[in-house]
């Protein structure tokens, strides 16, 4: 399944024991009513509360039925900022996760010397007078293979090396689009690498500072993490496509 949502007022992606607020948890709901049975789904991406969603994936296992009738119960049952925008059968074997071949995440970035009004749940105030030339030289240094681990929060002892294929800045009027694309993500990755490019931005740090953190895999050496709002994910690639 593809899904669209606004992950404004959940507590993200991922099902939690303490609430139900969760995409994970309303999409369940529906799926085990429909086939009335326990469903699992499994996510591409695991968003942070707050963080939102143009095409997330998720993959399940249930049986055969009519993906037109069921594409249009979900979209019936589940709350209105929640939205299957497509459903297909799959091989057996695919798993939303671990088939992705990439994922796009998409910071908006807000620069106007005003807050914004109709836009403030979708993008990120910034400093008007940020100097993108300083993030974009900063952001060369952070595409390829490098071992992450100092730019995300996870604590897991499996592999934190990852492949940034791009970072792109988009600039329309007062909004600056910043599109991160890679093999895959840590935990709290890419909100990390855009609260330390901002930081280049700002001026507050060098754009060879993030060598440093390469080199010690010190979490303490990058910047602050940026605050959800204003994140989607804005894609997820499999071979097939």
């Amino acid at each position: 399944m593809t899904i669209c949502y606004d992950g404004t007022r959940y507590k993200g992606w991922q099902r939690l024991k303490q609430t139900r607020e969760t995409i994970q948890d309303k999409i369940e709901s529906v799926l085990s009513r429909y086939f009335d049975d326990a469903i699992t789904i499994d996510g591409a991406g695991r968003t942070d509360a707050g963080v939102h969603a143009r095409a997330q994936v998720c993959s399940f296992t249930a049986t055969a039925t009519d993906v037109t009738i069921l594409l249009q119960q979900l979209n019936r049952y589940l709350p209105e900022d929640i939205v299957v925008t497509e459903v297909e059968k799959a091989d057996e074997r695919f798993h939303a996760r671990f088939h992705a071949v990439s994922k796009t995440y998409v910071y908006t970035l807000w620069t106007a010397a005003y807050p914004p009004v109709f836009e403030r749940q979708y993008v990120l105030p910034i400093t008007p007078s940020i100097d993108l030339a300083r993030m974009e030289t900063c952001a060369g240094y952070l595409i390829g293979q490098h071992d992450f681990k100092g730019f995300c929060t996870d604590k897991t002892k499996k592999s934190t090396v990852r492949t940034l294929h791009h970072i792109v800045f988009e600039r329309e009027g007062d909004v600056i689009r910043c599109k991160f694309t890679g093999d895959g993500f840590l935990y709290n990755m890419v909100r990390i690498l855009m609260g330390t490019l901002l930081e280049v931005g700002e001026g507050k740090r060098e754009p060879e500072s993030v060598l440093e953190v390469f080199e010690h895999l010190d979490r303490r050496l990058a910047g602050e993490t940026a605050p959800a709002q204003g994140l989607t994910l804005e894609a997820v690639a499999y071979e097939s496509d």
